[in-house]
């Protein structure tokens, strides 16, 4: 099926690793919050909120990506997201403090 927002959160955990992991921080308290806040502003349409493996950028926080336009929001918290949600996609606006510009494996 196609989507007209498909968001993936990274809830992928590393059990007993020192490397940094979404899903022990809060990936699956992302996906609640997410689910909620576009109940709250009505957000229709063919929507998908799921979880995701690793999207390979764990050292840079809890992150999301947001699809077809394929946004990427990093260092996402519970408390960021009824702001991130109405700035998206309510105003249609990035909200820039959270997101990833630049791909840090592209980066030369």
């Amino acid at each position: 099926m196609i989507y007209d927002i498909h968001i993936f959160v990274c809830t992928n955990e590393r059990k007993n690793s020192p490397r940094k992991s979404c899903g022990e921080e809060h990936g699956l308290l992302l996906i609640e919050k997410l689910k909620a806040a576009f109940q709250k502003y009505n957000i229709s349409g063919k929507i998908r909120i799921q979880k995701s493996g690793c999207l390979g950028i764990c050292d840079l926080g809890p992150t999301l990506a947001i699809y077809p336009e394929g946004t990427f929001y990093v260092n996402v918290q519970p408390e960021d997201v009824d702001e991130l949600v109405y700035s998206h996609f309510i105003q249609k606006q990035a909200l820039q403090r959270l997101l990833l510009l630049k791909h840090p494996k592209e980066v030369v």
